[in-house]
């Protein structure tokens, strides 16, 4: 699928729709697994590392991830699938989205991966857009827990799968089938309850990619591509006012891009 929007000069949205391979928003649900850095420390307390302590270097060794709206979830491993194929199967997938939803992602999942890719020489993925509900959980509301099992809860979605803490990585970690079994169970859960995050968020996030542009269809709901929009009162910036939108899908908000006619101010204020 190509990500680049060909303009004809007309704003066809057939034309918008061809350029994205049939008009659809790919939205990929991520969660990514690691695991720690291996090292000879002198104490258990307020220890730094030199680069020549270091054993092992973290990675990543599982990732699950899910495209929104879909069924499938797809789970891969360095046990499973061994780590280069696991690489090369986050890379075609991220490649692939076109928006990435995750929960500190921008921050963690992505970056991890970058430097995974880095490593195997595989080049940067085709961009994307993140959209991190734990940034917009921070910036937006005001939950006594930020932790993506304290939302979840909060929102009634459920909670993260529970397990056994470091213990279940130190036997991922030596091959133990039975804990990556657990494991497997562990990431697609988080996948599960941050899709559900996002649904409810969804509205709120005021920087979420416009979906019309990716699926052609430029007068629907930007956040959820829907065409159930009815009118609600407008919207106004210091000098220009606009049609003001709600989306009966998912409640977001909307203005149109094209002003009302005659509503320019004839004065203007002055300090």
């Amino acid at each position: 699928m190509t990500k680049v929007l060909r303009n004809d000069g007309k704003g066809n949205a057939e034309t918008l729709a061809e350029a994205n391979g049939g008009g659809e928003f790919k939205c990929l649900i991520l969660d990514i697994e690691t695991a720690p850095n291996l090292g000879y420390v002198w104490g258990l307390w307020d220890q730094n590392l030199g680069i020549n302590q270091v054993v092992d270097w973290s990675s990543t060794i599982c990732f699950a991830a899910k495209w929104f709206g879909k069924k499938k979830v797809m789970f891969h491993s360095d046990f499973h699938d061994g780590h280069e194929a696991m690489v090369k199967a986050a890379w075609k997938l991220l490649d692939e989205a076109d928006a990435i939803v995750h929960y500190n992602g921008k921050a963690f999942d992505v970056k991890h991966l970058n430097r995974e890719f880095l490593r195997q020489g595989l080049g940067p993925p085709s961009p994307h857009k993140d959209i991190d509900l734990l940034t917009i959980a921070r910036s937006t509301f005001k939950f006594p827990s930020n932790k993506l099992d304290a939302v979840s809860q909060e929102l009634g979605v459920g909670s993260k799968v529970k397990h056994e803490g470091m213990d279940l990585w130190i036997k991922c970690m030596n091959d133990d089938k039975a804990a990556w079994g657990r494991m497997k169970k562990y990431n697609v859960g988080d996948i599960t309850i941050t899709e559900r995050v996002y649904e409810i968020m969804r509205p709120w996030i005021r920087t979420h990619p416009h979906v019309g542009l990716y699926t052609g269809d430029l007068d629907c709901c930007p956040k959820c591509g829907s065409d159930e929009l009815q009118r609600r009162g407008l919207a106004h910036t210091p000098t220009l006012t606009y049609q003001r939108f709600q989306c009966k899908n998912c409640g977001g908000y909307s203005r149109n891009a094209r002003r009302e006619a005659d509503t320019t101010p004839v004065t203007r204020n002055v300090n």
